[in-house]
């Protein structure tokens, strides 16, 4: 639809002044993006809780996360086209209250249906605050000190809340119950409406007279989660069943159809797809996919393994990630000098490399695997090329995109690397439940030792899985450019 905006109470990036309370908006900001980044790790520790409290079975416990990440990755580049349209400062008070209510409603959930429904609204919040907080930045801090210092600031919450989340999670499930995990963003919530209303002054794109490409957000959205739930229900229903044949196909068609979309319908689409013709924007996104499909799964199958299997605690498990997140910071942190130097290609071959031989190893672990001995090796090595690949991707994706198009470009590489994650983990999930259901028609249920190997052997062919596709994915990466141009 046309929107044109021409209220004089609006200010535009030209006219407008220092924000009068600069200091607090930038908190608003990195504060908002932490609770977003938190959220995605938070609830991975307190899946076997939530398992066990509303009787998710093996194969729709994955959809805690999938109920999140899909809207997440399907709206995030609509929203962000939005926040520009309508007002940023409107979309970033909207995308809170509606996070916030739906953590209220999914901390009060009493069934599997109640609580996805809810990580789903949620999803959808932090689908428009995470663009929210980057463009009021943008357009809050101009001079060029005060913008580095603040994205520096921004980006240093971002990294950060992967770590702060499964360490707070372990500690919240031990103490309280997993529903605080939810609970705990209201009083966030609370605090951030009142930052955001108190500080952030409103502003919008001044060339408002442009369409929403609503059709491509929902197609890619709608196409996404049916066809996430016909690889997760496979297993469960046949892979020949009608429900199961016609999700598949539904999510298929809708998928072709946001392509055709984004290339022939669309006015104003939201992932123009001219952007492909880089080779390496395509490279990075193609990376990026894979990357975060082995990063969610990892985590979670880690986490179940580590209570389920091990018999770790809640809070033991949020201190067993924090090596690996660890890990992950200081290969992000040591390769940004040399990506300049090298370009992208050594950098994604060498983290692909470590990040397959990490899981590799990984996949050695049993059940009766110590952490020292067996857990902590594999996964510090698993952190390192995540890291690598975190800063790789991102070089890439921007390396020959114009300054016109490097929003977009990065709006592009946090969506293709989510949708990756909720991809990802319906395959592996699925291909994990299925070698468990075999290994457990062989022995007696109730023969604890043996439903733990079983599901062991479940999760090390997850793992082992995994590691084939970043192997195989290093063949993409050999087409990156060697050095920026």
């Amino acid at each position: 639809m046309d929107t044109e905006m021409t209220q004089p109470s609006v200010l535009t990036r030209a006219d407008r002044a220092r924000p009068a309370r600069p200091g607090l908006v930038l908190a608003a900001c990195c504060l908002s993006q932490l609770v977003v980044v938190l959220d995605g790790s938070i609830m991975n520790v307190a899946l076997p809780a939530v398992q066990h409290d509303l009787s998710f079975d093996q194969n729709s416990l994955q959809w805690v996360l999938n109920a999140f990440m899909i809207p997440f990755a399907g709206l995030l580049l609509l929203a962000g086209r939005m926040a520009d349209l309508f007002g940023r400062r409107r979309l970033f008070l909207t995308g809170i209250a509606l996070f916030t209510v739906a953590s209220l409603l999914g901390g009060l959930a009493v069934n599997s249906g109640w609580l996805i429904a809810a990580r789903a609204v949620q999803g959808v919040g932090a689908a428009i605050i995470a663009p929210a907080t980057l463009s009021v930045l943008s357009t809050a801090f101009v001079e060029p000190k005060e913008r580095a210092k603040a994205f520096g600031l921004w980006g240093a919450a971002a990294g950060s809340g992967g770590a702060i989340g499964v360490l707070a999670g372990g500690v919240i499930v031990e103490w309280l119950s997993w529903r605080w995990v939810l609970l705990v963003n209201i009083p966030l919530g609370a605090v951030l409406m009142f930052m955001v209303a108190s500080a952030v002054t409103e502003s919008r794109d001044p060339d408002a007279r442009r369409r929403l490409d609503v059709a491509g957000a929902l197609s890619v959205t709608l196409g996404l989660a049916v066809l996430v739930y016909g690889i997760a229900e496979g297993e469960r229903y046949g892979w020949g069943a009608p429900r199961i044949v016609t999700a598949l196909s539904a999510g298929v068609a809708l998928l072709v159809f946001f392509l055709v979309d984004q290339a022939k319908l669309a006015k104003q689409p939201i992932m123009p797809l001219s952007i492909f013709r880089s080779r390496s924007v395509s490279v990075a996104n193609a990376v990026a996919f894979v990357a975060g499909a082995a990063m969610l799964s990892t985590f979670y199958f880690m986490t179940l393994q580590l209570q389920i299997v091990l018999g770790y605690s809640a809070l033991h498990t949020g201190v067993a990630y924090l090596p690996v997140s660890l890990a992950t910071f200081v290969g992000a942190g040591a390769c940004s000098a040399v990506v300049a130097k090298t370009g992208p290609r050594p950098v994604l071959l060498v983290g692909l490399a470590l990040a397959t031989a990490g899981l590799l190893w990984l996949s050695q672990a049993d059940e009766t695997a110590t952490f020292a001995a067996d857990l902590l090796g594999p996964t510090v090595v698993f952190g390192i090329g995540l890291g690598l690949l975190i800063t790789g991707t991102a070089n890439a994706a921007t390396a020959d995109v114009p300054e016109s198009q490097q929003g977009l470009a990065s709006g592009l590489l946090n969506t293709n690397q989510t949708l990756g994650s909720a991809v990802g983990l319906a395959i592996l999930v699925a291909v994990a439940n299925s070698h468990t259901a075999g290994a457990m028609k062989s022995v007696n249920p109730a023969n604890a030792m043996a439903r733990a190997h079983a599901l062991s052997s479940g999760y090390q062919l997850a793992f082992l899985v995994t590691a084939g596709v970043l192997a195989a994915s290093m063949l993409m990466a050999l087409a990156a450019p060697k050095a920026r141009r």
